[in-house]
């Protein structure tokens, strides 16, 4: 992800840039969800505490980290949920993230026209590191998805002499609405949670 845009103008203002189009400028109270869907913003910009983050071009290994572990989330997934990559989930009034992949439950899926999910219908996010999202992907994110009930988070990250991907597996702890690290997975990732899973994480030297 790219850096997030700051500032304490009226929203309809803009600034010019070099190429002659306009950055917006966010009102003084930040951005909120409606602002995200009225606004013309690049595909995939997220909202952050009121502030826009973009999207910046990603590595080769985000790229096929997120299609192997979308193609084996898919195979098993039972009837009642549903597997979706790169889709809006609405936390809050200036929160809304937009994970890697995202497991929803199937009642909250609609039509082809449907953007955005509610919190609420979210049972496991997964975040791809970047270099210029490990902030947010190991900290801010996992912070707002476990105080939001996200019940499953998992955080991969390219690891070891091969650039494979590493599976940091968490589980919210319902009390204290804090993750708790149940596993750290190389080669191969095998869950039974949020449903049965299981990766070979060294297939992605073949994709």
């Amino acid at each position: 992800m790219g850096g997030t845009m700051t500032g304490e103008a009226a929203p309809h203002m803009a600034h010019l840039q070099p190429n002659g189009s306009e950055w917006p400028v966010p009102p003084v109270d930040g951005y909120t969800v409606d602002d995200l869907y009225r606004l013309d913003l690049p595909p995939h910009t997220e909202l952050m505490d009121g502030s826009l983050v973009f999207v910046s071009p990603q590595r080769k290994f985000h790229s096929l980290a997120m299609y192997l572990l979308e193609q084996c989330l898919r195979s098993t997934v039972p009837e009642t949920l549903r597997v979706r990559r790169e889709m809006a989930v609405v936390i809050s009034k200036r929160n809304v993230p937009e994970p890697d992949l995202v497991v929803v439950q199937a009642a909250a899926d609609a039509d082809q026209r449907q953007t955005r999910y509610e919190v609420k219908d979210v049972v496991l996010a997964v975040e791809v590191v970047s270099p210029d999202s490990e902030d947010r992907d190991r900290d801010t994110k996992p912070h707002k998805y476990a105080a939001a009930g996200i019940a499953h988070f998992w955080r991969v990250e390219m690891a070891g002499e091969d650039d494979r991907p590493v599976v940091y597996v968490y589980e919210l702890d319902p009390v204290t609405k804090a993750y708790a690290l149940t596993g750290i997975h190389r080669d191969q990732l095998k869950v039974a949670q949020p449903y049965p899973i299981a990766v070979d994480l060294t297939a992605i030297d073949h994709l």
